[in-house]
């Protein structure tokens, strides 16, 4: 772990400062590394303490705590979802993280999240494929044309070769907006009417809508044998996306199960329908896909530790670059007992 300067000064990464990272490292390599970060810390998911995210919910929204740690470092993340906040002109998501060291509790990265946010889900999303989906998937259906979307394809297309997209949303808009953004990735992109035409030929049906509230974007009789439902949209008490029969057809994979069950799509099941944790598919404690007609589905609600190892990354690729600056973000008097001694020294300079 990296720990602080002699200033005490923290490394902090502001929106258009992260936009250059990404744009240096390119957008398909950075997806492929926050999936192997996200699949390294999976594979010591055991060293991690782990909490389901702390959640103020309101009739609007919720605001969210996401805290973990390894050990040697800590990390929490701040988010909100705002559904509303589109139609008001503001993003439904938006939110911040912070890494520390553990040794002295002083932090060591400061940064925007709401970007990193977009990338680490779908570089989790493809990191989840690439053992769940059908072998040799090439075709990808996208529900939910949101701010999302883009990020969910390309990371399919870098992490998992997918090659065609089929995109739905209630509002055309949103389509045309991702079909434009897609338009020079070598993605073949189909705008189509209906979630039933978007899921024509497709091997991964991935869901992704903001409304909160109990929807049902796909109907048990959508889903055939064989494909790999990537629901990404069902994320907080009283949100769902798919119809009950599709779970209870479907072999169900989730991140943390206690937080899962209160506000994935699980949460329309018992308390103990049976899921596997990705964790245990990843280090080979459990199957993933066993056969060619078997339904699997990853109930995605994002987790700590995700964005823990999000926030590993971008310490790491800061170093020695332009891209951070750093802040005067903690006290550091030169007797570590006086602070008011330094707080008195300040008004006379």
């Amino acid at each position: 772990m990296t720990t602080p300067s002699a200033k005490a000064l923290v490394p902090f990464v502001s929106v258009d400062n992260m936009m250059r990272l990404i744009h240096h490292i390119g957008i398909q390599d950075m997806l492929r590394d926050l999936a192997s970060y996200i699949e390294a810390d999976f594979k010591r998911w055991e060293l991690f303490d782990k909490t389901p995210r702390v959640a103020s919910h309101s009739d609007v929204g919720v605001i969210e705590l996401m805290p973990t740690s390894d050990g040697e470092a800590y990390g929490f993340k701040y988010v909100n979802g705002h559904p509303k906040n589109t139609s008001e002109g503001l993003q439904t998501v938006t939110a911040f993280g912070l890494l520390a060291d553990v040794y002295t509790g002083y932090p060591v990265l400061l940064t925007e999240m709401t970007i990193l946010t977009a990338l680490r889900t779908a570089a989790t999303s493809a990191m989840a494929a690439k053992y769940l989906a059908p072998k040799g998937s090439s075709t990808m259906a996208m529900i939910g044309n949101g701010a999302q979307s883009e990020f969910q394809s390309l990371a399919m297309q870098a992490i998992c070769g997918i090659d065609t997209i089929r995109l739905y949303d209630k509002d055309p808009a949103a389509t045309d907006k991702c079909a434009a953004n897609l338009a020079h990735t070598g993605l073949t992109v189909v705008k189509c009417a209906t979630p039933e035409e978007a899921i024509e030929g497709a091997h991964i049906l991935t869901t992704c809508t903001a409304d909160k509230q109990n929807a049902t974007i796909l109907t048990d009789n959508m889903v055939g044998a064989g494909v790999h439902i990537n629901a990404i949209g069902g994320d907080c008490p009283g949100k769902t996306e798919l119809a009950s029969g599709i779970l209870t057809r479907s072999d169900i994979f989730v991140e943390y199960p206690p937080q899962t069950r209160v506000e994935g799509e699980i949460q329309q099941m018992s308390p103990d329908h049976p899921v596997t944790e990705l964790w245990e598919v990843i280090t080979g404690a459990a199957q993933g896909r066993s056969g060619s007609r078997q339904i699997t589905l990853f109930d995605s609600v994002g987790f700590a530790i995700e964005d823990f190892s999000a926030l590993r990354y971008v310490r790491d690729k800061i170093k020695d670059t332009p891209f951070h600056y750093d802040l005067d973000l903690l006290a550091d008097p030169d007797d570590p007992r006086d602070v008011f001694g330094m707080l008195m020294r300040a008004d006379q300079s």
